[in-house]
């Protein structure tokens, strides 16, 4: 068996609300994998030691054992630090300088790398999905919050102060509505989740009428952006307007991206675009190719990811391979 030579990574997507560790082979083919939930308010060593547990729950799921492990990377929300393997800032964990590299190494006794979630993701999609083809390659991902990765020459771009990608707090709209990071009309506060979820229960409040407050009750109880779709699918034309406008706000912002980078591929994905393609994308590169400058699209890509929840640990597999083999 090929894990004499430790052939094996293992990925981790940390988030807000779960955690999900992958056990990648030689191929990049993931074996086998185990999620947790958080538990963020329990504080930062309950996590840091639920994340331990998660990655030993996947690898002993593959009949491994840690020593057959040769690197562990983790995408972590927020700014980080890969060099030093700090999470600088993550405001959904409410963590600030964490050294997350050093205590996950302590615990696991194997090398752990640490890049942006969203870096993560784009990196995934790029050497999985995309064969490491394109050279230039922009990865938007459309969740709770919005968040991108961009890949120029092959390789991650950070930028200066390592917090390249925050694609979700680019103003399209200087008149919309308030964004959590206190500036109004920011993408994040037009087009994720909690945007969509927030104008929808708005409107309910006020007396809209909707399929979803069948489906789910008047107060749209665990709300899912999958709702979103079987709303529309039957018929919600309220709802469709909503997801339209999310839509059309995408295609502002990925034909802006395509204005100033000019990128080979661009990628969407996150939770809202899996749940929502069939709705979505069309709309995102009707109004892409529109705002775009003239010409500046020609032969650029606009896809829907198909990795879906797995980009996350498969970035991480990727990122762990890369450090490794550099080491």
């Amino acid at each position: 068996m090929a894990s004499n030579n430790k052939s094996h990574v293992v990925g981790v997507d940390l988030g807000g609300t779960k955690i999900l560790a992958g056990v990648f082979d030689a191929d990049l083919s993931l074996i086998g994998k185990s999620k947790k939930s958080t538990k963020a308010k329990r504080g930062v060593e309950a996590v840091i030691d639920r994340i331990a547990r998660c990655v030993l729950d996947a690898i002993d799921e593959c009949d491994l054992k840690p020593e057959d492990v040769r690197g562990v990377g983790i995408g972590a929300p927020g700014a980080t630090d890969p060099e030093s393997g700090t999470v600088i800032f993550a405001p959904n964990l409410e963590w600030r300088d964490i050294p997350l590299k050093a205590a996950l190494e302590k615990a696991l006794k194997v090398p752990v790398f640490i890049e942006n979630d969203c870096n993560i993701q784009a990196l995934g999609v790029h050497e999985k999905e995309l064969k490491g083809g394109p050279r230039h390659l922009v990865g938007i991902f459309l969740g709770t919050g919005i968040g991108a990765g961009v890949v120029v020459n092959g390789e991650l771009y950070s930028g200066f102060n390592r917090t390249a990608g925050e694609i979700g707090h680019m103003v399209l709209d200087v008149n919309g509505p308030k964004c959590a990071c206190g500036n109004k009309g920011c993408f994040e506060a037009l087009a994720s989740r909690t945007a969509i979820f927030k104008r929808v229960l708005g409107a309910v409040k006020d007396g809209q009428k909707t399929l979803l407050t069948e489906m789910l009750g008047p107060g749209l109880k665990d709300m899912r952006s999958g709702d979103l779709r079987k709303a529309i699918k039957k018929g919600d034309k309220f709802v469709q307007k909503v997801v339209e406008d999310a839509a059309a706000f995408t295609g502002i912002a990925v034909a802006n991206v395509i204005n100033f980078l000019n990128p080979e591929v661009v990628v969407l994905g996150g939770g809202v675009m899996q749940a929502l393609e069939d709705q979505m994308l069309e709309i995102v590169v009707r109004n892409a190719r529109q705002y775009a400058m003239s010409g500046v699209d020609k032969g650029i890509q606009i896809l829907a990811s198909t990795l879906g929840d797995d980009a996350g640990i498969t970035g991480g597999a990727v990122l762990a391979r890369r450090q490794t083999r550099q080491a």
